[in-house]
């Protein structure tokens, strides 16, 4: 059975189309060739396939970021060749000014399993920190040792990726130092408890505008 696609995340979809308004915004190019400019530029650690390449090309001429312009001849089928509208490079040099909204794991599988292991007993924390300590002292090795392969003067933008994801691969080694520190007192916590809530709908409570109508009668049929 073939394996399905992986449904890349909305923010790379937007990402692979700044990046394609990018590689436009000096000439029109064809689909293969911007899937190659992009390899050469970005490198090999973000994979993408011409595909999605195309299906971006589909999306931003959709929303009258790209028009088609042309075609190239070759020896092969005729290539399409696009070009940057107006309101593409409009939107490109937003991209460009707009900082990158970092999200750091708020929503977080380890956070979601230590927190599990402690409430449940189902797993042991102490394990579940060692595990996660495991990978990412692996992660830092290969990191490390990519690093040290490129040479700085002919690549350094990559030189500089991979320290920061070094970076940030001994900060979350030293969060699992804090947390197995403090193990103990997270052992110490209470269970969590249900947050009781009425159910059905709420009272309806009397308007200001309605109040006399809510009033009792007196016996002569008269309000007090």
């Amino acid at each position: 059975m073939a394996a399905e696609p992986t449904a890349r995340p909305k923010a790379e979809r937007g990402a692979v189309q700044h990046a394609i308004l990018a590689l436009l915004s000096s000439q029109p190019r064809h689909g293969y060739e911007l899937h190659g400019l992009f390899q050469a530029t970005i490198g090999g650690h973000w994979g993408l396939n011409t595909g999605q390449i195309y299906s971006s090309l589909d999306r931003l001429a959709r929303d009258g970021l790209v028009e088609e312009v042309g075609h190239e001849k070759g020896s092969g089928p005729e290539k399409r060749l696009w070009a940057i509208t107006e309101s593409g490079r409009r939107l490109l040099a937003e991209w460009f000014r707009k900082a990158v909204l970092r999200e750091y794991r708020l929503r977080d599988e380890l956070y979601l399993k230590l927190t599990l292991s402690l409430a449940s007993e189902a797993g042991d924390p102490g394990g579940v920190v060692q595990a996660q300590r495991r990978e990412l002292f692996r992660e830092l090795h290969s990191l490390t040792a990519e690093r040290n392969s490129i040479d700085p003067k002919l690549d350094l933008p990559r030189v500089l990726l991979l320290d920061g994801a070094i970076m940030h691969t001994e900060a979350e080694l030293r969060w699992l130092d804090m947390i197995e520190a403090r193990l103990h007192q997270l052992e110490q916590r209470p269970p969590p408890s249900l947050i009781s809530r009425p159910r059905g709908r709420p009272r309806k409570t009397v308007s200001n505008h309605r109040w006399e109508e809510a009033l009792p009668s007196t016996t002569d049929g008269e309000r007090p």
